[in-house]
């Protein structure tokens, strides 16, 4: 059979391959070479331009269908993103500052910050006092602190001396041969020292004399009542306030224009006689922060005079206890 006369059978159309101009690889939105795309098979083929009748060209390769666009519902642990940064874990210092505000006071808590605030209290107070005292001594000169110690040593020596004449004493009784006559006139001497003590003996000897002025009348019973004190501490036997004898229950008062003592009212000037030893009487008041300072801050003049001879003769007239009753048989 010639090959004319062999049937006809239907033959796919074949049609050449279209030119492709030669675009850059670089340019952008290039479609790729037609080599590329045949080995590509699952890219999407450009679309191929239709005829007038809406049909592709036979040369149009088959399309791949786009899969199916699913909208994925976002998962509770994904949190929608925000407009600015993420806020950043809380620091250690942020999470202190919300543990302790606001505050969560218990009632031990409390019971303990009002015996810190006590104790603290008490330390600030006794603090201040001592910061005084010891402002005081260090803004004192260098005579004034010798002078302090002096006192000092004057004091320790004179208890020395009241122990020495004690053991004596009793030496006395001890070897004596007639200890009942010893024992008395040990008892009539110590009875006159108490009388004088007792201001119902008067007395004399070596002493001060100071006088107060108070003309702005800012001097009170209480300033009166420490150089009395200190008088007292220095030594003194025998005190005499204008004609008022001072003795172990005297008291002072406030009075209009003065100051009472004992109930007698007395009035500027102050006179008081000492009898003790001049050289640990007249250091005691001048002492720095003492009784003269303290007067002469209230406007007031003293002075202080040293004599060989002090008679104190104004008397108390001795008073009977009314429960009290000696124990001696």
């Amino acid at each position: 059979m010639s090959e004319r006369e062999q049937p006809e059978t239907t033959r796919p159309a074949v049609t050449p391959p279209r030119s492709v101009p030669d675009t850059p690889a670089s340019a952008p939105g290039a479609p790729p070479p037609a080599g590329l795309r045949r080995e590509l098979p699952a890219e999407v083929p450009p679309a191929a331009p239709r005829t007038a009748s809406g049909r592709t060209g036979a040369s149009e390769a088959p399309r791949t269908p786009h899969p199916p666009q699913v909208s994925r519902k976002p998962q509770a642990s994904e949190a929608p993103a925000a407009d600015g940064p993420a806020e950043p874990g809380l620091t250690g210092r942020r999470r202190l500052v919300n543990g302790l505000w606001p505050p969560r006071v218990t009632r031990a808590q409390l019971i303990v910050a009002l015996l810190l605030f006590g104790l603290g209290f008490g330390l600030a107070v006794q603090v201040a006092s001592t910061s005084d005292t010891d402002s005081a001594l260090r803004g004192a000169r260098q005579e004034d602190l010798v002078r302090i110690l002096d006192e000092l040593d004057d004091r320790t020596e004179r208890l020395e001396d009241e122990k020495q004449g004690l053991e004596k004493q009793r030496e006395e009784l001890e070897n004596s041969s007639d200890q009942a006559e010893e024992a008395r006139r040990q008892t009539i001497e110590k009875e006159r020292q108490l009388g004088v003590l007792a201001g119902t003996v008067a007395a004399q000897g070596p002493g001060i004399e100071m006088t107060i002025e108070d003309t702005k009348g800012t001097v009170e019973s209480d300033m009166l009542l420490d150089a009395i004190q200190e008088l007292r501490a220095a030594g003194a036997e025998a005190i005499q306030v204008n004609g008022v004898r001072v003795v172990a229950g005297t008291y002072l008062s406030d009075a209009d224009g003065g100051v009472s003592v004992d109930g007698n009212k007395i009035k500027s000037p102050y006179r008081f006689k000492v009898i003790g030893k001049p050289q640990d009487l007249e250091p005691a008041l001048n002492i720095p922060g003492g009784v003269v300072q303290t007067l002469e801050k209230e406007q007031a003049t003293v002075t202080v005079e040293r004599t060989d001879k002090i008679v104190v003769d104004a008397l108390r007239a001795p008073k009977r206890p009314d429960y009290a009753r000696s124990s001696s048989r």
